[in-house]
């Protein structure tokens, strides 16, 4: 299966792709910790069944030096003990803010209070944008049929910075 269409390759495509960027690299300046980040989007992509943000999100972890386990854990996640309670709310809110229309309640009050919990206001502000900016990119990549496989690591800079 070909990719459909290169956005970049598009004056009015390339004109979004970097007002699209510009808008990711708020959240990727943020204080919100790197490796939560990548953890929040990956999860969001193997929903949204996106090859190539979860082949990007999947190399960016272990380049980071995240382990193969917690890498390949994250889509069982409630069923392990890998990640932290901070970790594991920002996970929830990745799914319930991911499969909304799966679920008529959105956002549960629940996973709202968890995500309170451990992080600071600027930190979910961080969160909430990202969980709606790579459900974007999510649905530009199945849109466009873009293929997973060929991402190469560091292209977002160092996740232990």
């Amino acid at each position: 299966m070909a990719s459909r269409f290169n956005l970049m390759e598009n004056e009015l495509g390339a004109r979004f792709g970097k007002r699209f960027g510009a808008a990711s690299m708020v959240i990727l300046q943020s204080s919100l910790p790197k490796v939560t980040q990548e953890l929040v989007s990956l999860r969001a992509s193997q929903i949204n069944g996106c090859g190539f943000c979860t082949d990007l999100h999947v190399k960016e972890l272990l380049t980071a030096g995240e382990t193969p386990e917690r890498v390949g854990l994250v889509a069982a996640w409630r069923e392990t003990t890998v990640f932290t309670a901070a970790e594991r709310a920002a996970l929830a809110l990745s799914e319930e803010g991911t499969r909304l229309a799966d679920a008529h309640q959105g956002v549960s009050d629940e996973t709202w209070a968890e995500v309170r919990e451990h992080y600071a206001d600027d930190e979910v502000a961080a969160l909430v944008g990202l969980v709606a900016q790579i459900n974007a990119a999510n649905r530009l990549g199945v849109i466009l049929r873009s293929q997973g496989g060929s991402y190469r690591p560091g292209v977002h800079g160092d996740l232990s910075e």
